[in-house]
């Protein structure tokens, strides 16, 4: 099946770009979302004269994509975890708990948009790419520490915002 794409799609093409794609991809995921349309003489006219309009709303998602990438680059996400023997973690730190911590914090992220190649399951700090358009990708550091200052607890980096800290406190103070 051959389509216009009307917006960027990952691992596929740029506006404008006509392309070949499988018919249940085209017809049941870029069709029904506007990343796509048929092409057909017809449409290839309609598409040149909306073109414009589509672009200047790539660029502007760009723009924004942009602008939170420079907020994310280098920012610091603290998590407190319980800990185990040689510092590996009970449980492991998924793109739905950084996701929290941002939204803690102020920072709106979807949690599709952080990549994890796989969970973290040391303590430590670790770099997460996160990617907010398709051409604008930001890498955050994730500083994993010990829950409750046990005997495997390390310092703390200063200037970090820690979201477990808070519901920590509050229950042992209860």
């Amino acid at each position: 099946m051959k389509i216009i794409l009307r917006a960027d799609v990952e691992n596929l093409g740029h506006l404008g770009d006509v392309v070949t794609v499988k018919a249940g991809y085209g017809r049941n995921y870029l069709l029904p979302q506007g990343l796509a349309m048929p092409a057909s003489p017809a449409n290839l006219k309609v598409f040149e004269l909306e073109r414009k309009k589509l672009q200047a709303k790539m660029d502007a998602l760009r723009s924004v994509a942009a602008g939170m990438a420079s907020r994310l680059d280098g920012y610091v996400v603290s998590i407190a975890m319980r800990v185990g023997e040689n510092n590996k973690l009970y449980g492991s730190v998924t793109n739905t708990l950084i996701c929290d911590s941002l939204h803690a914090a102020g920072i709106e992220v979807d949690r599709r948009r952080i990549l994890l190649d796989a969970p973290i399951r040391t303590v430590g700090e670790h770099p997460v790419r996160v990617r907010l358009h398709a051409d604008v990708t930001a890498t955050l550091n994730v500083v994993v520490v010990p829950e409750g200052g046990g005997h495997h607890a390390e310092p703390e980096a200063k200037g970090t915002h820690d979201a477990n800290a808070d519901r920590t406190a509050q229950s042992e103070s209860a």
